[in-house]
């Protein structure tokens, strides 16, 4: 019987240490001298033919992945610089 214990908490001991050495990496940011995230949605809602936003993602790469669709139902996939909010 305390052998089972104490592989349980053996076992609970090493998960919670695999959590915490995997949240040691800081999430990826966009840098310091970026645009606010509003600015660079409103130019792209004053695109020609700008319809609704579908998606805005921080992509690890270091620019946002932005999906939206025309008033034409088509979809529109960019990547935009996060500190010239404009496309790559």
């Amino acid at each position: 019987m305390r052998f089972r214990l104490a592989a349980c908490t053996l076992a609970a001991t090493l998960a919670v240490a695999g959590i915490a050495i995997a949240q040691d990496k800081p999430p990826p940011i966009p840098p310091q001298n970026s645009m606010k995230l509003s600015a660079i949605i409103g130019t792209v809602e004053g695109r020609a033919g700008f319809l609704y936003l579908y998606s805005v993602e921080w992509n690890e790469d270091g620019y946002y992945d932005v999906i939206y669709f025309t008033d034409d139902k088509a979809k529109v996939e960019m990547k935009l610089d996060p500190v010239t909010g404009k496309a790559k």
